[in-house]
């Protein structure tokens, strides 16, 4: 399908985390981002959301989450009007199969890719997949990743598994929000300016690194030609980046929930 000329401009957004416990009303955040994507569809050339969109997901061969259907229909009607759909895996949301890419044609990254942009190179991640990670963390995730581990899990009924994955998430948010301090936040995104700063001695002509995962919005340059953002959440912030191959902005919705 031919792109329409008025569709110039690219989005990102990231750590939705749709079907979370821990917000008050989950629906009306939800209903937030669809307005969100209501309002740039005239405009949006493609969106890539950048990990952890929904708190949990997991695909057995006949069985998908369930849940999420103004956000998914939303997307399906974008897509079927040209729009790029991509989905960066998150560490929340890391089972991500063959289901988004056959009902809506969406692009599934599971690793942090490089990309030319609208004129621009772009470093694109989750987030949690770069820097420095706790050893027990890095251990969990190649865990997850194992195709040997994804088919045992898949083993077990969805009413335990969905369950299991329910208390873990909301176990360590709450854990997470009593004991991160300003000073470790800081700590846990300067690590990604680290990365991004090292990446460049080696490959100089990225313009951009955009990553999720810390639920933080910030713009740093990294030297006089180079950006690092990280997008923000869809709990708090409500925010996104917008580029439109001259500006590139951290934004947050004018929508109440």
């Amino acid at each position: 399908m031919p792109m329409d000329s008025c569709r110039s401009k690219i989005y990102f957004a990231a750590d939705a985390h749709l079907g979370n416990r821990y917000l008050a009303d989950p629906k009306a955040a939800e209903k937030k981002l669809v307005r969100w994507l209501n309002d740039i569809a005239p405009q949006a050339r493609a969106v890539y959301f950048m990990g952890d969109m929904f708190d949990y997901w997991f695909e057995y061969r006949y069985v998908v989450p369930k849940g999420f259907v103004r956000f998914l229909g939303k997307l399906a009607e974008l897509s079927d009007g040209g729009v790029e759909i991509h989905f960066f895996i998150g560490n929340h949301d890391i089972w991500m199969f063959d289901y988004l890419p056959r009902e809506i044609g969406a692009v599934v990254h599971r690793g942090p890719e490089i990309v030319d942009l609208l004129g621009k190179r772009f470093f694109l991640a989750h987030g949690d997949e770069v820097g420095k990670r706790p050893l027990m963390f890095r251990a969990l995730q190649a865990m997850f990743r194992n195709r040997i581990c994804q088919v045992m899990y898949a083993a077990i009924h969805p009413r335990w598994t969905f369950a299991l994955a329910g208390w873990w998430s909301y176990s360590s948010r709450v854990s997470g929000m009593h004991g991160q301090t300003p000073d470790a936040q800081d700590r846990k995104t300067d690590a990604l300016v680290d990365f991004a700063k090292n990446r460049l001695k080696t490959q100089p002509d990225i313009d951009c690194f955009i990553f999720g995962h810390r639920h933080v919005m910030r713009d740093t340059a990294l030297n006089a030609s180079s950006r690092l953002l990280i997008a923000g959440d869809w709990m708090q912030y409500f925010s996104y980046i917008e580029w439109d191959g001259e500006q590139l902005s951290l934004k947050q919705t004018e929508h109440t929930v």
